[in-house]
């Protein structure tokens, strides 16, 4: 008798696990993530969202990964992703969504948070460039130092890379890397929130309410790690990259600096995390002593279900 009860006590703790995580991130609406700057949806099955989408759905999301183009203006991109977010809409029977967004993916989904709040429910945004980036600065600083401001250097990076991207990743839309670049400089930023200022901080470095004006909630977080894992080889430019930040006494993920990141609820910006850390990549290659990324967005998905959202 003694040995049948351990074997079903061992029975329950087992299932435990399962049980805890069954609707953990069952949110009201659909969840959509909009990837960043030369992001895609997936390229021969290998995910941007590295292992996301699925952690997320096994826990109760509907989750929709979109595609807008790798290389365009913030706008442009927006009007690209409300497109999306409509079909999805319509397909659902949903009335409003989650908006997920990482780098220039968050103000792609502010943008329509902005325009068309009738259809979103939150904007996250992770390492959103949120009021610019210092890198894309200092590469807009040497494009307008070339001939024609960098427009033939722009057309090769638009056909080769960005194309290129999005022709395997079947996305079928025009590139305008300059046009990203011109979106992404703190210069750019500045006039975006000023057009769609929502959840934007008023201070360099703060926060704002979660509820915006618009009826639309608000959350990001942001990594501030440049360097988090020898095995992973794209930290060592990332780690490059991240120097322009030091140098000032800025954190920041190697891309995107930490006060740039902040908007709305900012649950947290100092995951030792860099920039690709924070989507999964690459290949799940993180600092292993910190929060899985994976878990971060799980975590964020439950806190949208206990919002109702």
């Amino acid at each position: 008798m003694k040995q049948c009860l351990t074997a079903v006590a061992i029975a329950i703790a087992l299932c435990l696990p399962t049980v805890a995580s069954a609707g953990y991130t069952d949110t009201r609406h659909p969840i959509v993530l909009a990837h960043g700057l030369f992001g895609f949806d997936d390229i021969a099955g290998y995910d941007y969202w590295y292992q996301i989408p699925e952690a997320l759905r096994s826990g109760g999301a509907e989750v929709h990964v979109t595609q807008v183009a790798a290389a365009n203006s913030t706008e442009v991109r927006g009007e690209q992703l409300a497109r999306q977010v409509e079909s999805i809409l319509a397909s659902t029977g949903a009335s409003k969504v989650n908006l997920i967004g990482h780098s220039h993916g968050g103000p792609t989904a502010r943008y329509v948070g902005s325009v068309y709040p009738q259809y979103v429910a939150s904007v996250t945004t992770v390492a959103g460039v949120n009021k610019g980036s210092l890198i894309a600065d200092a590469v807009a600083g040497v494009a307008g130092a070339l001939p024609n401001d960098g427009a033939l250097i722009g057309s090769i990076v638009d056909t080769f890379f960005a194309g290129f991207i999005d022709f395997i990743s079947g996305g079928g839309y025009d590139q305008n890397s300059l046009a990203a670049l011109n979106s992404l400089t703190t210069e750019g930023s500045e006039a975006f929130n000023q057009r769609h200022p929502e959840g934007i901080p008023q201070s360099r470095c703060g926060e704002t309410a979660e509820l915006a004006s618009n009826g639309v909630r608000y959350f990001s977080w942001s990594g501030a790690k440049p360097v988090t894992s020898i095995f992973d080889p794209l930290d060592g430019a990332l780690g490059t990259t991240g120097l322009l930040y030091s140098i000032q006494g800025l954190r920041s993920d190697g891309l995107v600096g930490t006060c740039s990141s902040h908007l709305g609820n900012v649950i947290r910006d100092d995951y030792r995390m860099n920039h690709l850390d924070e989507v999964n990549q690459v290949l799940g290659i993180v600092d292993l002593w910190e929060t899985d990324p994976v878990t971060v967005f799980r975590q964020q998905a439950n806190r949208l279900k206990h919002r109702g959202l």
